[in-house]
């Protein structure tokens, strides 16, 4: 961008511009839109916006044109996509009404690939690289498969994972999806409660689990909890066990009512063709669930074909990837973005999977696996991302890292100064891929297209077929919500999406799926989020509108005040929450901060007070700063936020929070003590 357009675009404080797109031919989405122009008769224009406009108008037309461009399985082939029923509301929708279909199937057709293709990479901390060929991993899911039905697991049995980010979980995923049985895993560092919290719901009938796995150069046995987590499962009938850390254990002891089979003996004489369970489009496929910090975990269940659609959209059309593509995403088997990211293979492309600490042995090690397996799009958590920044890594100065062409980021706000972190420090050319959605659509509903620019610190678009606006009261009179642009306003889903869930498990009324989206506000789905759409059509996210902090009646985002205290070199973490006063005062605005190894308190509250009042306004200075040991988060590294706040408003730790869901609970003690004291 030359120095004339830089000085315009901050004449109209209109953020730098940091990605073009090429032209609309150059991606598949652009070569989608151009066919679309000619069988319907329309005119895009090069404009995105009208052709986000038109998929909404015509919702049916776009996500049935949208399955035959991706060649998706189904029997018969299908001419309708949506049937809605009143109220015209997301909730409200048959999708597909007249198809069977099978998310392995589809996966495994792996368009463009050969059999001798790696398709597969399976990288850890805890034993040496495997790979699965196309041809491979069709195999091996033939013969889980077979194993399973050894096992007599049946359509609609569920079998769960107690396992990390490894290729033999992707396999056990395939090959219950195939037989039209219910997937789910969670994350070998969950503790026992966080795991029979979860799977206690849903009643597995077979476990996979590991005897433990390596973090680092920490090993971390897991015998006792498998043991624990069986003992309060009788539904389990067989267990199958992955040796992990050490190749030599054998899992637990078979009883009378459960057998153990080590996962190589899973019917060991491969079978080459692996069969598919034709279901319709809304039949269970996996069961991911929320954190888990207020009461049980919701199990919110999701759909054959609302998975494979949605996934291969996002995956395929909008982040432009395909069969020349090595994919890679930062997560484990407890967070949706694992679930995200195997999807890859629908498309074609290479997945990468890591399991371990990404920080060891030190914060270039992702960045150096990025490298070394010729990732084309690299994808990981804000967090991760500013925590690189604050120690001044340059992995693009010092690694080989030119295949890179997206990197993509997810979990909380990237703030502007991430953005430009991955455009100085790591590549130029790469499109800074923001995005938000969610284990509830286990999607995104917004993020980066090839259509759209980037600019620093905005998620680039609403994504096509999806229909989000920001919503505010009208000042008319509460409960009167219009969508509002250039004003932050609550992100909500006006329209159906293919990848709502199914409903939760259990929830036969539906009552506590209804409630837990669309009771706030009538007619649309209320995802949580402060979010603000620009004129541009960007979007830029606040943190959780639950969380909200209400100074002088004056919201504030909590992400805003992260950005600044934790840019400062003493800070580790920091988590912000907003006390009400009951009698209409302004209220107390507490900040708790976790220091850097080796950093003083001396003066610390002086300096982000300067820090806040100078770089945001006096409304954001905190009354207190407390200093902590640790805070902890989610599993998935979500901040406390509202927790927290109940803990201050004197509600026990226990009572608002799962422990094991945590990954430092021990940091609950502190803050339940500092509520004791003021």
């Amino acid at each position: 961008m030359s120095d004339d357009t830089s000085r315009d675009a901050a004449a109209q404080d209109i953020p730098r511009v940091l990605w073009e797109p090429e032209p609309w031919e150059a991606s598949r989405l652009g070569r989608f839109a151009r066919r679309l122009e000619a069988e319907y008769h329309v005119d895009f224009g090069d404009d995105y916006e009208q052709l986000r406009r038109w998929s909404l108008e015509h919702l049916d037309t776009w996500w049935l044109e949208v399955w035959r461009e991706l060649r998706l399985p189904a029997s018969p082939e299908p001419t309708v996509a949506l049937v809605e029923h009143p109220p015209l509301a997301p909730g409200s929708a048959t999708w597909f009404p007249e198809v069977t279909t099978n998310y392995a199937q589809a996966v495994l057709a792996l368009p463009g690939r050969a059999d001798d293709d790696v398709v597969v990479v399976s990288r850890s901390q805890s034993r040496d690289e495997r790979t699965w060929t196309a041809a491979e991993l069709r195999a091996d899911v033939a013969r889980v498969r077979a194993g399973l039905v050894h096992l007599g697991v049946e359509r609609g049995d569920r079998v769960a994972a107690y396992a990390p980010n490894v290729g033999e979980t992707l396999v056990l995923l395939l090959a219950t999806a195939s037989l039209g049985a219910v997937f789910c895993s969670v994350a070998p560092e969950f503790g026992t409660q966080s795991v029979v919290d979860r799977l206690g719901q849903i009643e597995p009938v077979v476990l996979m689990a590991v005897d433990g796995y390596r973090y680092g150069d920490k090993p971390v046995a897991r015998d006792a909890e498998v043991a624990q987590v069986l003992a309060a499962l009788p539904s389990v009938r067989a267990v199958v066990h992955l040796p992990y850390l050490d190749p030599a254990s054998t899992g637990p002891a078979a009883t009378d009512a459960r057998e153990t089979v080590l996962w190589d003996d899973l019917h060991p004489d491969r079978r080459e063709v692996v069969a598919f369970e034709d279901v319709p489009f809304d039949h269970p496929l996996y069961v991911l669930f929320s954190s888990g910090t207020t009461g049980l975990p919701k199990p919110i269940v999701h759909g054959h074909g609302g998975i494979t659609l949605g996934h291969a959209a996002a995956l395929g059309l909008f982040t432009d990837l395909g069969p020349g593509d090595r994919f890679s995403w930062f997560s484990t088997t407890g967070w949706m973005m694992w679930n995200y990211l195997v999807s890859g293979l629908l498309v074609g492309s290479s997945v990468v999977l890591f399991d371990g600490n990404p920080a060891h042995p030190t914060l270039m090690s992702q960045w150096e696996l990025a490298a070394d397996a010729g990732l084309t799009y690299y994808g990981t958590s804000a967090p991760f991302l500013m925590t690189c920044r604050k120690a001044g890594l340059r992995p693009g100065e010092e690694l080989g890292l030119s295949r890179l062409r997206g990197v993509g980021s997810t979990g909380a706000p990237l703030p502007a100064e991430g953005f430009a972190w991955v455009h100085e420090a790591v590549s130029a050319t790469a499109q800074v891929g923001s995005i938000s959605g969610g284990t509830d659509v286990c999607n995104a509903f917004v993020g980066p297209t090839p259509l759209t620019p980037v600019w620093e610190g905005e998620i680039p678009a609403r994504l096509p077929g999806i229909g989000v606006e920001a919503y505010a009261e009208s000042r008319l009179g509460a409960g009167d919500w219009a969508p509002v642009v250039d004003e932050v306003g609550e992100l909500v889903l006006t329209r159906p999406m293919p990848s709502m869930p199914v409903g939760f498990w259990g929830d036969e009324d539906g009552s506590r799926y209804h409630a837990a989206y669309f009771e706030e506000i009538p007619g649309v789905w209320r995802h949580g989020d402060w979010v603000t759409v620009t004129g541009r059509g960007s979007l830029v996210i606040t943190g959780r509108s639950d969380a909200t902090l209400n100074r002088g009646g004056v919201r504030l985002g909590t992400s805003e005040f992260y950005r600044v205290v934790e840019e400062l070199p003493e800070v580790r973490d920091s988590l912000v929450v907003h006390l009400e006063d009951s009698e209409g005062g302004a209220g107390e605005l507490v900040l708790f901060v976790a220091l850097a190894p080796g950093a003083s308190e001396d003066g610390l509250a002086a300096k982000v007070a300067a820090e806040l009042r100078t770089r945001l306004s006096p409304r954001h200075v905190p009354d207190t700063l407390h200093v902590v040991r640790s805070l902890p988060r989610t599993l998935s590294g979500k901040k406390l936020e509202v927790p927290v706040k109940k803990i201050l408003r004197g509600a026990s730790p226990d009572e608002v929070v799962a422990a094991g869901a945590l990954d430092d609970p021990s940091g609950l003690a502190e803050l339940a003590a500092y509520a004791v004291a003021h």
